[in-house]
């Protein structure tokens, strides 16, 4: 059996879970990432109570 390895991401923005709009400003910026060329999606950190605008590129 293969155990696969979890993906190296990379952050490239915060927001706060607790905004009024939700995740609404993370998702606005996910999509500009994406229409830039960027693959930028967004995931919700539970522990730090934040969405993550993340992508699998490592970016230096």
């Amino acid at each position: 059996m293969t155990t696969a390895l979890p993906a190296q991401r990379t952050v490239l923005e915060r927001f706060p879970a607790g905004h009024p709009r939700g995740s609404w400003p993370a998702d606005e910026y996910a999509a500009a990432q994406r229409a830039q060329g960027t693959d930028a999606h967004v995931v919700m950190d539970l522990g730090g109570d934040q969405f993550l605008v993340v992508t699998d590129i490592t970016t230096h």
